[in-house]
């Protein structure tokens, strides 16, 4: 490979996770302020104007926390729980097209790390992983209630990753690729995926609260049943590193959300716009549409943890077991006989 292509990536890599750790940052802001305004309350306004400045304190206070070691014989487990957790959430971000491609310096530089053909497996499998992260932390604390918070978590994710892969699967044969870049692409304009597909679109959107523990689904951490959760025996850092590791599942699911069913970086009028200012103009407005799309999930997804209450567990179980599942087989059947109806095969 060119080392000027390694140097690009390499640039590239290190911005999306800079821009992934910003966005966790100034979630943990975003999602203080949002409480507020939903309870007629003022929130953090005293670190910076308005509180811009309370993530740093937040993390100030975290980094000069005293380390707590609980009576565990699994220390090297211990640390590596929310390693592995923060590492998952960060390297989803390999595979997303944050843009279509940009020409400068003579170059056509591709706004994605890298595309590979099968980045739908890829993100599944690094969910999968990260699983092991809240599992571990949970068992190595060596806390009873931590155990129980993390059991609660993992089969909670196991189980919702089912009707989430079976949503993707109607997609994939309505697309007819598992690379997100191509995914995105024939979206142009405003096609955008969740006109055909509103029922796999609502299914992976349920699942993304369960995947990134959020209320309704926070069964891990609910604090009046399981003290603080998986993480109760955790401070310092590592207790910083599942936090930030939540907010960036977040913004990463909120991503993968927009690339898949909200048209990624196309939005109407895009070829108007290359038409008269060019296709770097295009590329621009595309980026900072797509960063709209996120923020608009990122929202979303905190108006339901400060309007709806937590789920029992059993509920939590019979919606992913009975509901969403059969749902997700039945819209793959609908769309397998749209597609062969469409193409004149059905009859």
């Amino acid at each position: 490979m060119d080392t000027a292509i390694i140097i690009e990536k390499g640039i590239f890599i290190v911005v999306i996770f800079a821009i992934t750790m910003l966005f966790a940052m100034y979630e943990t802001l975003a999602e203080r302020k949002i409480a507020a305004w939903f309870q007629d309350r003022i929130g953090p306004d005293r670190a910076g104007k308005g509180g811009i400045l309370q993530p740093l304190a937040d993390g100030l206070k975290l980094f000069s926390k005293e380390e707590f070691f609980p009576n565990t014989p699994n220390r090297f487990l211990f640390i590596a729980g929310p390693a592995i957790s923060m590492s998952t959430a960060l390297i989803t971000s390999a595979v997303i097209p944050w843009g279509d491609t940009l020409h400068i310096f003579g170059r056509d530089v591709v706004l994605q790390a890298t595309d590979i053909d099968i980045a739908m497996l890829y993100i599944f499998g690094v969910l999968s992983v990260g699983v092991y992260g809240i599992m571990i932390g949970g068992w190595a604390s060596n806390n009873k209630f931590s155990l129980m918070g993390a059991m609660r978590a993992s089969s909670q994710m196991i189980s919702y990753e089912v009707a989430m892969g079976l949503a993707i699967i109607a997609l994939v044969m309505m697309t007819g690729s598992l690379s997100l870049r191509d995914i995105a692409a024939g979206q142009h304009g405003m096609s955008w995926n969740v006109f055909y597909q509103p029922v796999g679109f609502l299914i992976f959107l349920v699942c993304s609260f369960a995947e990134t523990n959020r209320t309704p689904f926070d069964l891990a951490e609910c604090e009046a049943e399981l003290i603080g959760g998986y993480h109760t025996e955790y401070s310092s850092m590592k207790m910083g590193f599942y936090l930030f590791a939540e907010y960036a599942s977040m913004f990463i699911s909120s991503t993968i959300l927009a690339v898949l069913y909200f048209g990624a970086y196309n939005f109407p009028g895009m070829d108007w716009v290359t038409e008269n200012w060019g296709a770097n103009a295009t590329t621009w407005i595309g980026v900072l549409v797509l960063f709209g799309k996120i923020c608009f999930f990122i929202f979303f997804y905190m108006w339901v943890r400060w309007t709806i209450p937590r789920f029992r567990y059993d509920q939590l179980m019979k919606l992913g077991w009975k509901m969403l599942i059969p749902l997700a087989i039945a819209n793959i059947v609908i769309t397998a006989l749209a597609i062969l109806w469409s193409d004149g095969k059905l009859f």
